[in-house]
């Protein structure tokens, strides 16, 4: 039974990971929130990991307050850069995989074509930015890290975009909504299932092939040192998804779209965030959901 480390147990995505945990039972999963464990501080993370001695790590937890991070950078570059460096040190000194989520705020949004993996990073505020930086922390510190980039996430768990806005149809006679950011939404459900399906295909490997991989530079399996890219499949605006929501919830609430000049944040948005999930799906078969099939999953779950 593989021992699997998880922080951010309290969010979105660790909190679906849990409410699969039942359906993996050749693992053994520990999950920490972060009143359990603070990432900005070492000794805390230096003691779980001498307790637990993980063969798998799975980082879940982040700074994701895209405005707020403009305006507290040391506070977010402190859990999602430093932590991650410090958290995939601990990962090569136990020989443990570090599966580290990432984002699409990584790229600047003026693409036209989905990014792969291989394209230009140019983050356009401090969020994106602590996140590249743990990504590049992440793989100097170790040859066994699955960075997973993901994008505009949702969840029955936590707060989320597709939760305000059931909030807000139910409550509004109308709502403006941004319609010229477009990207690829994720059910937090299907990324925590590609996880775990990433961690048994980890399991799979031969002993000595961990052993070896561990023990050395040597990448013997690239699977497990590189950079992916999860999203649920479909290209939709925000304003889009608000009206998906609408028709299935049937409610009265009038959605008119309008432009991100008019709804002026903190924080600047890419606009245009869509993935590229190619490589994902090929390495590890990984099947990955329409986005309307998944809400309607998520939705049929908030609804009372």
């Amino acid at each position: 039974m593989s021992r699997v480390l998880v922080t951010g147990a309290g969010g979105q995505l660790g909190s679906e990971l849990r409410a699969l945990e039942k359906d993996y039972p050749s693992m053994q999963f520990y999950f920490f929130e972060r009143s359990a464990l603070p990432l900005d501080n070492r000794p805390s993370l230096e003691a779980v990991f001498e307790e637990i001695r993980p063969q798998i790590c799975i980082n879940a937890a982040a700074y994701t307050a895209v405005d707020k991070a403009e305006s507290e950078p040391d506070q977010a570059f402190a859990i999602n850069a430093t932590a991650v460096g410090w958290m995939s040190e601990l990962c090569a000194q136990y020989h443990s995989l570090l599966v580290h989520i990432s984002t699409d705020y990584v790229f600047d949004g003026t693409g036209q074509v989905p990014y792969t993996e291989s394209d230009q990073v140019n983050p356009l505020g401090v969020y994106g930015r602590s996140k590249l930086m743990g990504e590049l922390f992440a793989a100097a510190a170790h040859n066994q890290v699955v960075i997973i980039r993901t994008s505009w996430v949702y969840s029955y768990f936590g707060k989320n975009f597709v939760k305000t806005m059931l909030r807000l149809l139910n409550e509004k006679e109308s709502l403006n909504v941004v319609n010229d950011q477009v990207g690829r939404p994720t059910y937090a459900a299907d990324l925590a299932g590609a996880i775990l399906h990433i961690c048994e295909a980890y399991q799979a490997l031969p002993p000595d092939s961990v052993d070896e991989r561990a023990s050395s530079s040597v990448v013997v399996d690239e699977r497990f040192n590189t950079i992916y890219h999860y999203a649920d499949e479909g290209v939709i605006s925000w304003y889009d998804l608000t009206v998906a929501i609408k028709e299935v919830i049937k409610a009265p609430c009038t959605v008119r779209p309008i432009t991100t000049a008019e709804y002026p944040t903190p924080a600047k948005r890419p606009s245009y965030s869509v993935l590229d999930t190619t490589k994902i799906e090929t390495a590890f078969g990984v099947s990955i959901p329409k986005w309307d099939d998944s809400l309607k999953r998520c939705l049929i779950k908030l609804i009372p």
